[in-house]
């Protein structure tokens, strides 16, 4: 099944390069079974299509072309039929561990919808799909299908074996593991696409000697990642009135929209030229596109702010955490769509971009 029209040239480039990347094989794995790396049709994908690479951002999407988010997936053919890991809840475990099978699973469903309707809205997508690159001894294989929602309203044949609960909603089937918090899908696939044959090469460290000579180093851009809580006792927490609950906050009166992306001391301290001064104002691209005003703010430059001061807010509280005015932020909520820090890319041009991330997934500011 195939759902994105791609341009030919484009597809073509893809399919080469994993066929280059697949015949280096030898220096990953001793198979005849060409051997890839998850990241590497991730990047590909995006270098090849003009997709913007959401790969890091800890979100429901590897990439996103126009209003369609798709999640990228590699693995083995098998037998045309494999589960495949979608979704991982392990710091949201206390909340449903005491909880009976059925009602466990409910859940997760909910869990799992909340994160790819709250990626829908922070990147502005009307539908997300799988890309799926199936290995075997042939080369790769491609197909495509849709990324529901887990339908809960009609979810049936629930049953538990040790510490896994399969279910299905009338159009998939799942398997939550219980230990490792994981939700797995699984995936019929007998309708590709397209393919490629792959050449394992006899000697892939000859090819790169000979083609060494043309590398040349790029120089990244620099990031940073900043964290949207607080921590106390080990335990974290938005404060109720700074941060993303700065409207919440007393001594004046305050625009319901009114957010401010704390910037700690110990990374002002470290990172002192990686913003402009204070008050000096510098456009961002959130991941919807959309290009806004910001500045470094407050006594010692703690706080980066919008402006207008709503406009950020606008965004986080109500587009991407989808809250009522009057509603607190709390770290329970990050938690539910898989976020807690935002990670500032700073471009070439003095120009930045503002995105989602887990902080804990890897901590660049280390």
């Amino acid at each position: 099944m195939k759902i994105i029209n791609y341009k030919d040239k484009d597809w073509k480039n893809y399919k080469n390069d994993l066929k280059m990347i697949g015949s280096l094989s030898l220096l990953f794995a001793d198979s005849d079974i060409p051997m890839i790396d998850y990241r590497v049709p991730e990047n590909l994908y995006c270098m090849s299509f003009g997709a913007t690479n959401l790969a890091r951002s800890c979100v429901t999407a590897d990439a996103k072309i126009a209003d369609i988010g798709i999640g990228i997936k590699t693995f083995l053919e098998g037998n045309q039929k494999t589960w495949q890991k979608i979704a991982e809840f392990d710091k949201k475990s206390s909340e449903y561990s005491e909880l009976s099978p059925k009602e466990k699973i409910i859940r997760i469903s909910e869990l799992r919808n909340e994160r790819i309707e709250s990626t829908k809205s922070i990147y502005g997508l009307k539908s997300l799909i799988y890309h799926c690159v199936i290995r075997n001894s042939v080369g790769f294989h491609f197909y495509e299908e849709n990324m529901d929602l887990i339908d809960i309203d009609h979810i049936k044949n629930l049953k538990e074996e040790g510490n896994t609960i399969y279910f299905e909603d009338g159009k998939h089937e799942y398997r939550f593991n219980k230990t490792k918090s994981t939700l797995l899908k699984k995936f019929y696939i007998d309708d590709y696409f397209d393919s490629i044959e792959v050449e394992i090469a006899k000697n892939p460290i000859e090819l790169l000697r000979n083609s060494f000579a043309n590398i040349v180093t790029v120089t990244e851009n620099e990031t940073i990642v900043l964290p949207l809580y607080s921590v106390r006792n080990g335990v974290k927490f938005v404060p109720p009135k700074s941060g993303l609950n700065q409207w919440n906050a007393g001594g004046r009166k305050r625009n319901a929209n009114e957010v401010y992306i704390p910037f700690p001391v110990e990374l002002r301290k470290k990172y002192k030229d990686f913003f402009p001064d204070r008050d000096q104002s510098f456009k961002v691209k959130l991941p919807s596109e959309k290009d806004i005003s910001m500045k470094i703010c407050q006594d010692a430059g703690k706080a980066i702010m919008s402006n207008p001061n709503s406009e950020l807010g606008e965004w986080i509280l109500r587009e991407v955490l989808r809250l009522e005015e009057n509603e607190l932020v709390t770290y329970d909520i990050l938690l539910n769509l898989g976020i807690d820090s935002v990670i500032f890319e700073k471009f070439f041009d003095g120009n930045y971009s503002l995105d989602f991330r887990k902080i804990n997934l890897n901590d660049d500011n280390e």
